[in-house]
């Protein structure tokens, strides 16, 4: 599942002409963008944190999930995701999955509706949102971090805060 190379020089053409917004309008509209015609309901960063027994999904490579995550998130990855990571999740648990900024997630999110999880949303905004509005990420082992990873240089100006890592 491969990321289409069309799809990313449009979104790296639209993130440079948006750059001229200031940057909340420009980023909600990548956004909008992006989830244009999803069939995963989007939750915001205030919302998660009011939730109730969630199951957080993190829906990066390995190597992104290594720098840093949300506390409590499982990795479940995107280009090799397998039904085998989730299936112990029941599928009426209020699932939340994220990425970097949402479109990976939002994949995932479909496969989950798809294959019967009734309480799927989608982090809008995801990692970026989360930890731009000054929310803690963990290491692997579990301790506070100030690292993200920033997926690469194009889609790394939309993370305002935290130490970016490129590898």
């Amino acid at each position: 599942m491969k990321i289409n190379w069309l799809f990313m020089l449009l979104i790296s053409l639209l993130s440079t002409a948006l750059k001229a917004q200031p940057a909340s309008s420009a980023y909600k509209a990548l956004l909008n963008t992006l989830y244009g015609n999803s069939t995963v309901p989007t939750v915001t960063v205030v919302d998660l944190k009011k939730m109730n027994n969630v199951v957080l999904l993190d829906t990066r490579e390995k190597k992104e999930f290594d720098v840093s995550h949300l506390p409590n998130a499982r990795w479940v990855g995107y280009d090799d995701f397998s039904f085998d990571r989730v299936k112990e999740i029941p599928k009426t648990a209020n699932v939340v999955t994220y990425c970097s900024v949402g479109y990976r997630s939002d994949k995932i999110g479909d496969k989950l509706k798809a294959a019967g999880f009734g309480n799927v949303h989608n982090l809008y905004g995801s990692l970026f949102e989360w930890v731009n509005q000054g929310n803690p990420v963990v290491d692997n082992a579990g301790k506070p971090t100030n690292r993200v990873h920033g997926f690469s240089r194009t889609w790394g100006v939309w993370l305002k805060k935290g130490e970016k890592v490129y590898d």
